[in-house]
């Protein structure tokens, strides 16, 4: 599966953004789909995940963005999102869109996963 992020940007603390991941090449509906954030100096680390079956859909958040991140997917459209609300300049980072079997497994061994390249996002304070 093929993956292309978008919506990075620069904002203001407090602010919103919203990013999107379209996917090509194979099933989406059969994928989790998940994000990931590398920030300047520091590894690459989960953000949020979204299972690919069930309704609703099993959601799964990093601890720093519970409450104010939400992940979904629009299965006919192939994309997954993920809203932003009341950005922090710690949110900053380059943000990967990823696809996986399962969340477990997309969290556990992410070196299996499929990325899309990273959009950048900028939070200023």
């Amino acid at each position: 599966v093929q993956l292309q992020a978008s919506g990075g940007g620069l904002v203001q603390a407090g602010c919103s953004l919203r990013l999107s991941c379209a996917a090509s090449g194979s099933t989406f509906s059969r994928y989790a789909m998940g994000w990931f954030r590398q920030a300047p100096g520091k590894e690459r680390e989960f953000v949020a995940a979204i299972s690919w079956s069930g309704y609703p859909r099993v959601t799964d958040y990093a601890d720093p963005v519970k409450g104010r991140f939400t992940i979904s997917r629009d299965n006919a459209k192939s994309t997954v999102y993920l809203q932003m609300n009341s950005l922090k300049p710690e949110d900053t980072a380059v943000y990967y869109c990823s696809a996986d079997k399962a969340i477990a497994t997309m969290r556990r061994n992410p070196q299996n996963n499929y990325w899309g390249q990273g959009t950048e996002v900028t939070v200023s304070s």
